[in-house]
This record gives C-alpha cells, structure tokens and sequence, in this order.
C-alpha cells in the first residue's frame, strides 16, 4: 500500500528544516487572541490536532488549559513530547480516526492542517472523527489559508537557502490541488517531495460543516481576527460548534 504523501515528507528532517522560520511571536498572538475569543474555562481539555512539533500545543497549555497534541509525523511528536508535563501530552495520531476515550471543550486545527487526502469523503471522516471527540457545543477551530488569495497571487517559482540547503520551489493549480514541488541537495542526498493541499473554500467549508453537524460562528480573516473577506483576506479561520 502506497503511503500517502504527507507521511514522509512531514516526518523528514527536511520538512522542519524548510520550515524553521515560523514566526513565533505571531503564533503566540495568535492563540492569545483566539484564547480570549473562545472564552473557554481554564484547566478545559483541548486537542491539537495535527500539532506538528507542539508549538501551539505548548501555547494552549500555557493560556491555561489540559492539551494534547497529535501527529502522523513521529519525528514531530517525539520532539514535542520532550515538553510533555502533567496537563500537556503527545501521540502520533491520524487525523481521520477518533482517539478513544477522550472527549474534549475544544479541537484546534491550525497552519493549514486540512484537504491533505485525495477525497472529499476523507474530509468528512476527520470532521466527523472531530464532532465525534467534542463534548456537547464543543468548539472546533480551523485555521486555514484564503485558497483564492493564494490561487490569484501564486508565486510558481521560489529559491531559499536554509542551513546550507538550497529549496527549489515550485507551485501550481490544477484546478482543485495546489502543489508545491519541493527539490534540494544536501550533499549527496538529492531529494524531491511534492506537497498537495486541497484549495478549499470558505462556501466548501460551509458545505462540509453542515454536513458534519456543525454550526459556523465566526470567520476571521486574518491572525488578528480581522473579518474574513476572500478577495483580500490572508487567511480563513472558522470558529464552528457541534450541533
């Protein structure tokens, strides 16, 4: 069986070193502005859902809350756990699947975590997992980027150098993927991953909620939670609760 493709570039050392330069200060706004937005009560349980290496796990944590973070990627989840304490907790996880026995106040899905699968049907079996997970009006948050700002200003072709390995990059749409071919040289190592996300939007995302039996509370448009407007906007962060 053909593994999917975000299995092994996201567990590659290459994916973290690519994207290294994520803004900290930004994210740590972010989740305080979302925080005080949701209003949840301290010491709720919520999941990272896809949390990479934990750092908005770790945030969550320190706004107040019991956090556990998951990941397909066991390289990320055995660096994160390394920050593992009473209340903050990691497992490799797949989205799609519900994990046992937890329920929980809120599930954050965050940094364009979403439309990774070939079918939409996939989709809603995460979003079906997730309402499943979520105590009565539980929240789910998905930030996600604005997919027709990113098609209408898509940069085809991109060169970086990050720790001494050269990024060729190149973008494009098909349509409903956008992909981003990713070639390096690390000495002898010569590598080429191809990443595929979905380019879902916000009238895909009402459909899919409602299918789910989810009721969409706000939009934002932007990491200061600015209103959503998707000619302009950089991103498109829903607010949603289970119905």
């Amino acid at each position: 069986m053909t593994k999917d493709w975000f299995a092994d570039w996201f567990d590659s050392p290459y994916y973290h070193i690519l994207y290294k330069n994520r803004d900290e200060k930004e994210a740590n706004l972010f989740i305080s502005r979302l925080v005080s937005f949701i209003e949840l009560p301290k010491e709720s349980t919520v999941l990272d859902l896809a949390c990479g290496k934990g750092r908005h796990a770790k945030m969550l944590f320190e706004s107040g809350f019991n956090v556990l973070g998951v990941d397909l990627s066991p390289q990320s989840i055995e660096f994160a756990s390394k920050e593992s304490v009473k209340g903050l907790d990691f497992q490799v996880h797949d989205m799609r699947e519900v994990i046992e026995g937890k329920k929980f106040s809120a599930i954050f899905n965050l940094f364009t975590s979403f439309g990774y699968f070939d079918a939409d049907s996939e989709n809603l079996k995460m979003l079906r997992s997730i309402h499943s997970m979520l105590e009565d009006e539980g929240l789910l948050i998905i930030d996600f980027m604005n997919a027709v700002k990113v098609i209408e200003n898509l940069v085809t072709e991109e060169n970086k150098t990050v720790d001494d390995v050269k990024f060729d990059i190149e973008r494009r749409y098909d349509g409903q993927h956008i992909f981003k071919d990713i070639r390096f040289s690390d000495g002898e190592i010569n590598r080429h991953y191809t990443e595929r996300v979905q380019a879902v939007k916000i009238s895909d995302f009402e459909a899919m909620l409602a299918t789910s039996n989810f009721e969409i509370l706000r939009t934002f448009g932007d990491f200061d939670l600015n209103d959503f407007d998707e000619d302009t906007s950089d991103r498109l962060i829903i607010i949603a609760q289970k119905k």
